[in-house]
């Protein structure tokens, strides 16, 4: 496996850095310090010997997985709540097509427009 260059340099200072760590959870520690996802700490966590369980590698990509799968859930929520309150077809450059010119372009509400509504009906 070929280190990047910023990886080098992550794992060289992370020797030291090691050394000087007085929280509780390593791998947290060194996400946050290298800005670098959970699953990369452990990976660069273990290429400088550091142990870290199987299972505990399991549980964060079992969390990341149920993270992710929340996030879309959500998003597929407020696409369903867009599309149940208005019910007008869409295309890339509108959320709501409402009409057509005479020339046959659409016209409607942008993107941007059709979610600053949604936002604010949320908060009534």
């Amino acid at each position: 496996m070929k280190n990047t260059p910023k990886r080098e340099i992550r794992l060289n200072s992370a020797k030291n850095w090691i050394k000087t760590y007085t929280g509780n959870n390593l791998v947290k520690g060194y996400s946050k310090k290298y800005s670098v996802d959970k699953l990369c700490a452990v990976k660069e966590l273990r290429m400088i010997g550091v142990d870290i369980s199987e299972e505990y590698e399991k549980q964060l990509i079992n969390s990341m997985e149920a993270l992710r799968q929340q996030r879309l859930s959500f998003k597929k929520k407020r696409e369903d709540k867009s599309n149940y309150l208005y019910g007008f077809d869409r295309d890339e450059n509108f959320a709501m097509i409402i009409g057509y010119t005479s020339g046959g372009f659409p016209y409607g509400l942008s993107y941007e427009e059709t979610e600053q509504i949604i936002n604010e009906t949320e908060y009534e």
